[in-house]
């Protein structure tokens, strides 16, 4: 009696233990795949709220989001840097990653375009209205991009030269790391004017646009996106490429003044 009964208790609290386990298993929190999403900085307003949508829908897939200036991350890329996803604003980064077979295959699409527009302070006493302002004597200091690393200083090097004043602005311009830094010297008025994306120029009350530039004058611009081939979560990199031309991150896309490639 005393053997069926230490039985029953052995048998009784095993089956405790079970349950207890699959409790706890049920109970415990799956863990999250994380991706990490490196895209030009003109991008960031518009992909931060992207994100969030992303997340609403897919709990289980973090996104963390890594902004520079394209020629900046492209380098980052080939030096190994862990990256799943990447976003340019021009076309020449995602080019020559592409020629190092560093890209998914199938992946790569050209998702956004941009405009190219010429800025100033908004309590600025200069009458700027236009490129060719920019080689006047009363214009001291220009804002630009650096054009070798930055999308936005290629495209207004294009622009400057196509008008043949590319020298004469050369020798005032203040060359900055990035295409916010070149708002960033116009919203605090440490230059007398800039050359940005419109989305970047509509991202500040501090500045207003005085001219866009034609698009015969520069390249068009376009944002290619392609997950990278070295991605730790492959799937996860393409479903949020993917994403990026889906209805609800178009919809914020355009809300932040940029349009869409022809597929």
């Amino acid at each position: 009696m005393i053997r069926r009964s230490s039985r029953f208790a052995l048998t009784l609290w095993l089956v405790m233990v079970w349950l207890f386990g699959v409790g706890f298993a049920a109970a415990a929190p799956q863990s999250k795949t994380e991706i990490i999403v490196s895209a030009a900085i003109s991008l960031k307003d518009a992909l931060d709220e992207i994100t969030h949508l992303w997340g609403a829908v897919n709990p289980n897939v973090s996104v963390k989001t890594n902004y520079g200036a394209s020629g900046s991350l492209e380098i980052q890329i080939e030096q190994g840097a862990p990256v799943d996803v990447f976003l340019s604003a021009a076309p020449k980064q995602m080019d020559a990653l592409e020629a190092k077979g560093l890209l998914l295959e199938g992946t790569r699409k050209d998702l956004l375009r941009n405009e190219i527009v010429l800025i100033v302070p908004v309590g600025s006493s200069l009458s700027i209205s236009s490129f060719r302002d920019l080689a006047r004597a009363d214009v001291k200091h220009v804002a630009l991009g650096e054009p070798t690393a930055v999308p936005a200083g290629q495209y207004a090097k294009e622009v400057l030269t196509n008008l043949g004043i590319y020298d004469a602005v050369q020798s005032k311009a203040v060359f900055a790391k990035d295409v916010r830094q070149v708002l960033t010297y116009v919203e605090t008025e440490n230059v007398d004017a800039g050359i940005v994306y419109t989305t970047d120029a509509l991202s500040s009350s501090k500045v207003k646009v005085v001219a866009r530039a034609p698009e015969n004058s520069h390249s068009p611009v376009i944002y290619p996106v392609a997950a990278i081939k070295s991605s730790r979560n492959p799937s996860a990199a393409r479903e949020f490429t993917n994403f990026l031309s889906s209805p609800q991150a178009r919809a914020v896309f355009q809300q932040y003044g940029f349009t869409f490639a022809k597929p």
